[in-house]
């Protein structure tokens, strides 16, 4: 069982998608182990986004993703990582295939409805940066 970070982007929160994005995660047989609406803050996004942080655009990307609250959520499922990448499609919103999250929903590379984790390493970094660890749950679906 493998673990994931996803955070519903404002452009998704604006566009009221929120359900539809979760119901694709669900449909996959994706778990949400924790689930919770934020505004970030200007150090979780810079720490969130070091790897860009010293780029000429990354302003931008911060004023963005402060713009509004987003959703932040742990899924939970087998091989979850490289699904919910799949599901997502590519991070440009404007190459993705149809039949993806973004390529139905998003519009460009920074508008693209959702981040998700990129590698297990990634994932748990995340997920300790937006959750103390009494806010994710193990298992949240009854298995009867």
């Amino acid at each position: 069982m493998e673990t994931t970070l996803i955070i519903l982007k404002p452009d998704c929160m604006e566009h009221r998608l929120c359900g539809t994005v979760f119901a694709r995660f669900e449909a996959a047989g994706f778990e949400v182990q924790a689930c919770k609406m934020a505004r970030l803050t200007a150090a979780q996004l810079r720490e969130h986004y070091a790897h860009v942080a010293d780029k000429p655009f990354y302003p931008e990307i911060e004023a963005f993703m402060a713009s509004r609250p987003v959703i932040v959520a742990v899924l939970s499922g087998d091989n979850v990582i490289a699904k919910v990448r799949e599901l997502l499609g590519p991070t440009n919103s404007k190459v993705a295939p149809r039949g993806t999250i973004r390529g139905d929903y998003g519009t460009e590379m920074m508008r693209n409805v959702c981040h998700a984790s990129d590698s297990p390493a990634a994932a748990e970094a995340e997920v300790r940066r937006f959750f103390r660890p009494d806010e994710v749950f193990s298992s949240v679906v009854s298995r009867v």
